[in-house]
């Protein structure tokens, strides 16, 4: 009878021995057309096929979080499993017994606090702390809003003391290094067991990385993937939150390095819906267990209700019939300098009343454009921010306190810096200036708004969407907006087109 061996090789791989027609086979299995390979120079030049492998017939390495994936491989095809136990590593397949009232315990004795005040975590935080311990490697898939942080806060105190090496959490940015370290601050308020000061240690540019006493690293992936494998060796557990935003090559050499770390721990809001970044996340982190879901939370309170307006700007007959067949970039570039769209995208901002965030594509054709129109039309006591790639950390952070404590303010933000991981407490209204595709981007920018305000107000969206097309000729950011109306559907989010005249 054909079958496969399965021995753990360290913590992020495992070995596969099988016959070579069954090795073909995992091969075939595991291959998978990478997004976009059509546009890659490798592959137009026919140095690649446009396919990631993700299992080794050679050296015959699988890695590990897949391991389920070949149990079902082998189940369908009527081929047995042999698993070998290693003497340092173990099992593929083990897993952890955990009772949950003993959790229970163990987090009513973290005395969690938020903002001064003491919390209890929800019941879905504990069923997915519960879950990631049992499994030992998790991609926890839970929506903005829904407390992703203070689950690894739990679970790296689980770690901490179940453990005797060292955490490390990996993040996509320094705004993300500094927020993860003011949450676990914010949660162990009360908790004069755990200094963060003490035992929390942050990695980014110009801090160091050698030697330190701290037993829990924050740093992100930017500052560490070069460093050699013997650093990584230190850790027993890896937390990569908002896995979804990290290159997957950098990602990937972090994680294979990483050959101590038993439990790994994925967090994100969302995927990007294609099956290859699902797998090789899956492989590095183990499968993905769905926390909740933005309905539930919105469902029961825990997220304010959300009003997505799409407007649907319709450009005069000239334009469109005279447009032909511009390229994306054209396309894009037309757009953020219409002086009309604009002008409509600042009045916009103007009259909304409560925080408004205004999310733009490109910093110098449009970002710094809006933020001018919007600042000197303003009135003169409404505060008006600019956020981008070029605002130091220390500075954003300061605004997005400072927005806390207002009512009107206006933040005029790069998708880059405020689509992902940046909370903002008492954000009432989110404009989509710039057209987008990125279901990630989508779902992670709405996310922004859907933090239950002090006074319980509805989010408004307004997604500006644009319609350039003549006759049966349709745009491409005409297109990318059904797939986002799309989004607002399967996720069940109200929505509505309201179509604009755009006079120019």
């Amino acid at each position: 009878m054909d079958k496969l061996v399965i021995t753990q090789k360290n913590q992020s791989v495992c070995l596969v021995h099988t016959i070579p027609g069954i090795a073909n086979e995992l091969v075939d299995f595991f291959s998978f057309y990478v997004p976009g390979y059509k546009f890659v120079p490798s592959y137009r030049n026919k140095m690649w096929d446009g396919k990631i492998r993700l299992f080794n017939s050679q050296s015959c390495e699988l890695p590990i979080g897949l391991f389920s994936y070949v149990e079902e491989f082998a189940k369908a095809r009527g081929y047995v499993i042999e698993i070998e136990h290693d003497s340092y590593y173990g099992r593929p397949d083990s897993v952890n017994d955990i009772d949950f009232d003993d959790l229970v315990n163990f987090v009513k004795g973290l005395k969690l606090t938020s903002r001064g005040n003491k919390i209890a975590p929800r019941e879905y935080q504990l069923e997915a702390m519960v879950e990631a311990v049992h499994r030992k490697r998790a991609i926890l898939l839970s929506p903005t809003g829904s407390g992703k942080s203070l689950i690894i806060y739990m679970l790296m105190r689980w770690m901490l003391q179940n453990s005797t090496k060292k955490v490390l959490v990996v993040v996509p940015t320094t705004s993300l290094v500094q927020q993860m370290y003011a949450d676990f601050e914010d949660y162990s308020t009360y908790d004069e067991s755990f200094d963060v000061e003490k035992e929390v240690h942050r990695i980014y540019s110009g801090k160091p990385k050698m030697n330190m006493s701290q037993r829990v690293f924050v740093s992100t992936w930017q500052s560490i993937y070069k460093l050699p494998g013997v650093w990584f060796e230190q850790f027993g557990t890896i937390f990569g939150d908002e896995v979804h935003n990290f290159k997957s090559k950098s990602l990937t050499g972090i994680m294979n390095k990483s050959r101590e770390a038993e439990y790994r721990f994925g967090t994100t809001g969302t995927l990007d819906g294609t099956k290859t970044h699902k797998l090789v996340l899956e492989g590095l982190f183990g499968r993905i267990y769905n926390v909740t879901t933005t309905k539930k939370l919105q469902d029961d309170n825990t997220l304010a209700p959300l009003d997505i307006k799409v407007l649907l700007l319709k450009y005069p007959e000239e334009i469109r019939k005279s447009w032909g067949k511009k390229d994306y970039h054209a396309e894009l570039d037309f757009i953020v300098k219409n002086e009309a769209r604009n002008r409509l995208i600042t009045n916009l901002a103007l009259d909304q009343s409560g925080n408004t965030l205004v999310l733009f594509q490109y910093v110098e054709k449009h970002g710094k454009v809006l933020y001018e129109l919007i600042k000197n039309k303003a009135h003169s006591k409404r505060k008006i921010f600019f956020v981008s790639g070029e605002v130091d950390t220390n500075d954003r952070e300061a605004i997005r306190q400072i927005v806390e404590t207002q009512k009107n303010a206006i933040i005029v933000a790069s998708l880059g810096t405020f689509s992902t991981g940046i909370n903002i407490r008492n954000l009432h209204n989110i404009v989509f200036a710039s057209p987008s595709k990125s279901q990630v981007k989508v779902l992670q920018s709405i996310g922004r708004g859907l933090r239950n305000s002090d006074d319980g107000s509805t989010t408004q969206l307004y997604d500006i969407a644009d319609d350039l097309h003549w006759k049966s000729r349709r745009n491409y950011t005409l297109l990318h907006s059904a797939e986002r109306v799309k989004i607002y559907a399967r996720e069940s989010f109200k929505h509505k087109i309201y179509e604009v005249e755009l006079k120019q």
